[in-house]
């Protein structure tokens, strides 16, 4: 299978080499990937040129944003700038984050699981960060849930969710919209990711706020938004988390900022998200 992979990057050479190390090194190597630098201020750009120059199949796009981290929507725009290089000669596109060591077959493993299931829209291994010089898992969200991390999608999938939201919350949408549309997503236990930053390690006051706001903008309801919120925090041990993100859904409720879905899919995912609820 052809895999496009692309990497938007802010200020990540304490980690990028790293990534791209361990994708150089796959059994199944990618046909292309991208490396999106956005707005780095470090030697992120060195560290890659490094890459480009030894290896064809990656490539490099200097960009500036913000210099602000804005989970979701910075992101993503610099996802599509390194995006809208690529030719349509893929079976699968990744959004991978700069901070990761994959293991050696972490493609070949996820090229099984597409070539062995038609309906498989969505695939992923699992984050592992490290405490006291153990790598444990990354435990914020339900085992079945794909990180933001490391996204692939089967070409179909990724063109029938409409692609990325440049929002907070795009990586729950998207695995919601899969789900609408028909498609099976699944995480291999057997694939371990050292993920080298902590989700939200970074984050400011205003870009928790934005997490509330995305659970308004997919339709969830005050109720299931209460629920979320409430188990998020838990898991984040933070009960100013709790706070936060409910003050973010308030605000989007307020401004009536336009929603990610359509009427029908926020239905469908109101539905799914209460059946999970229930199940757990």
């Amino acid at each position: 299978m052809n895999f496009y992979i692309v990497i938007p990057a802010h200020n990540e050479e304490a980690c990028i080499q790293q990534t791209l190390g361990s994708l150089t090194a796959q059994t199944l190597l990618p046909k292309q990937v991208v490396v999106v630098n956005d707005n780095s201020t470090d030697n992120t750009q060195q560290i890659v040129e490094e890459f480009t120059s030894k290896h064809h199949w990656i490539s490099l796009i200097n960009t500036s944003s913000s210099d602000k981290h804005l989970p979701g929507s910075k992101i993503i725009n610099a996802f599509y700038q390194g995006y809208k290089t690529l030719d349509q000669d893929f079976n699968v596109i990744c959004k991978f984050d700069a901070d990761l060591i994959f293991p050696i077959n972490y493609l070949e493993k996820l090229a099984f699981h597409f070539n062995n299931n038609e309906k498989l829209g969505m695939v992923s291994g699992f984050c592992y960060i490290e405490k006291n010089d153990t790598w444990v898992l990354e435990n914020l969200t339900r085992t079945d849930h794909i990180r933001g991390a490391l996204k692939a999608y089967r070409k179909a999938c990724f063109i029938q969710i409409g692609k990325l939201k440049p929002s907070m919350g795009w990586d729950t949408v998207d695995e919601l919209l899969a789900k609408f549309y028909g498609w099976e997503l699944l995480t291999d236990q057997t694939l371990h990711v050292k993920h080298l930053k902590p989700t939200g390690i970074s984050y400011n006051k205003a870009s928790k706020h934005l997490q509330g706001e995305a659970m308004y903008k997919m339709r969830y309801g005050f109720i299931i938004t209460l629920i979320s919120a409430l188990k998020l925090a838990y898991k984040k041990e933070s009960f100013n988390l709790f706070t936060d993100y409910m003050a973010g859904y308030f605000k989007a409720k307020r401004e009536k900022l336009p929603f990610l879905v359509s009427e029908e899919q926020g239905e469908f995912i109101r539905r799914t998200r209460w059946k999970g609820m229930i199940r757990n």
